[in-house]
């Protein structure tokens, strides 16, 4: 590809009122998986002037105080005074969640396999048919689309200076909005910025300009990205002073493209916040991420698109395809042959792998599911480069980095008895 072409991307600050039903969701799913690993939950958020309401459903015999954890939960988002209209000390409460006997998800039984990095699980299937994708590109170190990961630094940065008082005026309302220019199929430069803080009133509009600008702008992009044709607009719309649930009702799972790739990749359409991990919707989308993300990093392409398909009680995948946009240094065929035997792909060992019974749901709530190596999010991780770089004959990789010992020749054994 040789023409030049823009790209754009966008992010929303954790006080937007989707991203507050998003971490609501999310903590209640915390708050279960922190007494009973083996929760199932799935709840949804509805917040919006001076109420919040919460539907869903549980299977799990924890205890869980869900007004207490929704409470602390606004709180985090920055809802603490009453001037914003919203907060968490007085805003009502509705709760309407059904304690259900039978499991909501899948019971998961696993049974390590003698090597154990080419492990197969069995146990029960996929809760729903899904389809997810997962990508992964070499533009940026994490591995994800330049546009929607300066999009989130900018939405971090707002987050981090009005906590720690950098930028005393701002409020916990905001969303960014970035347009990389493309050379070659390659970013080169940002060539917009758009940004929108929500602020305390009174404040001119030149000092917002200019605080955001040298605190948050200069501090969240790499200066090299930036020229002077590089177009800024900074509270363009004006005064943005009264926001949050004051003046936009929010729900769970409505920011699909800023959670994920910024629209880079196909979503298949379900939310990942208020699921625990046996809903192969949110955890399936982490797997594919895993295994996306381990191909480029091994060097074995460029950019990887994966697309994982399930039935309901199905343990395996119908379908996995790879996609590595003409990039690749090995065949799209073999990677679909050799990731389901690197990889557990049933919900059981998507669980085992990705350690997704923790209560680690909160921090994925705000500023993107991927893309950050936080402890939390093993689905980040990049340990399985060695073993398929070791599979596809490439160079790069060390004998103890090399940690399977089955050869080829079992590799095709195990695809035959598949």
């Amino acid at each position: 590809m040789t023409r030049q072409y823009l790209v754009s991307a966008e992010s929303v600050c954790e006080g937007h009122p989707d991203k507050i039903a998003d971490r609501i969701s999310d903590a209640i799913v915390d708050g279960f998986l922190r007494r009973d690993p083996d929760a199932r939950v799935a709840c949804e958020t509805m917040v919006t002037l001076g109420l919040v309401l919460v539907a869903g459903e549980v299977s799990s015999d924890a205890s869980v105080n869900i007004r207490t954890v929704i409470r602390h939960a606004i709180r985090e988002t920055g809802y603490t005074r009453p001037e914003l209209g919203f907060d968490f000390r007085t805003c009502a409460i509705g709760v309407s969640i059904q304690q259900q006997e039978g499991e909501i998800g899948c019971t998961m039984g696993w049974k390590p396999d003698p090597c154990a990095y080419c492990p197969r699980y069995d146990g029960s299937g996929a809760s729903d048919q899904v389809i997810v994708f997962g990508y992964a590109t070499n533009e940026t170190p994490e591995y994800m689309p330049m546009p929607i990961m300066l999009a989130q630094r900018l939405c971090q940065q707002l987050g981090q200076v009005r906590k720690d008082g950098t930028v005393p005026f701002l409020r916990p309302d905001g969303k960014a909005q970035v347009t990389v220019e493309y050379s070659h199929g390659r970013p080169g430069r940002v060539a917009a910025v758009v940004l929108n803080a929500q602020h305390d009133p009174g404040v001119e509009s030149s000092h917002i300009e200019r605080d955001i600008s040298e605190y948050v702008i200069k501090q969240a992009i790499p200066g090299v990205l930036l020229d002077d044709r590089t177009e800024f607009h900074i509270n363009k719309g004006g005064q943005f002073v009264i926001g949050g649930p004051v003046i936009d009702t929010g729900l769970t799972g409505r920011k699909l493209m800023v959670d994920t790739y910024g629209g880079a990749c196909p979503h298949g359409g379900g939310a990942f916040s208020g699921k625990d991990g046996s809903r192969v919707d949110r955890s399936g989308a982490y797997m594919a991420r895993y295994i996306a993300k381990n191909i480029v990093a091994a060097g074995l392409a460029e950019r990887c698109t994966i697309q994982l398909s399930y039935a309901t009680e199905r343990a395996q995948p119908l379908s996995l395809t790879v996609d590595l946009h003409g990039t690749g240094v090995v065949g799209e065929e073999w990677l679909e042959q050799v990731v389901p035997i690197l990889f557990s792909l049933t919900p059981t060992g998507i669980a085992e792998t990705l350690s997704l019974k923790r209560a680690i749901y909160q921090k994925t709530a705000a500023y993107g599911h991927f893309g950050r190596e936080l402890p939390e999010f093993a689905w980040e991780k990049t340990d399985m480069t060695a073993i398929l770089r070791h599979y596809a004959g490439v160079k790069g990789g060390t004998d103890n980095d090399n940690r399977c010992e089955s050869t080829h020749s079992d590799l095709h054994t195990n695809q035959k008895a598949r």
